[in-house]
């Protein structure tokens, strides 16, 4: 493995991860780590809309003129979210009406469209695809963790099935409060910048 492919699989996670180091997407994670199974729906939704955005972006960037670039790009990535959307609710009709509007909001996500203008318009298919799906992961790694903690601490359950009732823990409600998902992102972050000394700031 070439250095460039280990960095373009590598750096999403940690050094170039798109919310503990670019601090993108940061709305979902507030919104959707309530529980578990919502943040790895979501997870997996962006890493299969950056992906195949990046990977479709890549396939067409010599015959996208300049001036409508964004246009083209934002009609390639709505159409892999109505696909997501629709594929959820066909299969997962409850975890699409928990997720409500914000799958519809991948659209907007920042981290979508920023790997296809950073990466994917002048790379070629594969390694496009590679980063989105690496950046989708980084980002869904993220959500993981913190719906990991705020269900398990929250509501005692992960999946839906209890964990810590055994134990007599008592549910805290102020971990599943929106404010909660950034102090645990926050934490991530401390953590993360503690380890990788290059990201603190000087």
């Amino acid at each position: 493995m070439n250095e460039k492919m280990k960095e373009t699989i590598l750096n999403p996670l940690f050094k170039g991860n798109p919310i503990s180091v670019l601090v993108l997407g940061i709305c979902s994670s507030l919104a959707v780590t309530v529980e578990l199974k919502g943040a790895l729906v979501m997870a997996l939704s962006v890493i299969f809309v950056t992906g195949l955005s990046s990977l479709v972006c890549s396939l067409l960037r010599k015959t996208i003129p300049s001036r409508v670039r964004i246009i083209i790009q934002l009609v390639v990535v709505a159409l892999m979210v109505i696909l997501v959307d629709q594929l959820l609710k066909a299969f997962a009709y409850g975890i699409d009406k928990q997720l409500s509007v914000y799958i519809g909001l991948i659209i907007t996500n920042c981290i979508v469209m920023g790997r296809i203008e950073a990466f994917a318009l002048g790379n070629k298919p594969i390694p496009s695809l590679l980063d989105g799906i690496m950046n989708g992961v980084g980002y869904g790694m993220i959500l993981v963790i913190v719906g990991f903690f705020r269900e398990l601490l929250g509501s005692g359950t992960l999946f839906g099935f209890p964990v810590l009732s055994a134990i007599g823990y008592t549910n805290n409600g102020l971990v599943i409060l929106p404010p909660m998902a950034l102090i645990f992102l926050g934490c991530i972050i401390w953590v993360q910048r503690s380890i990788q000394k290059d990201l603190q700031e000087k």
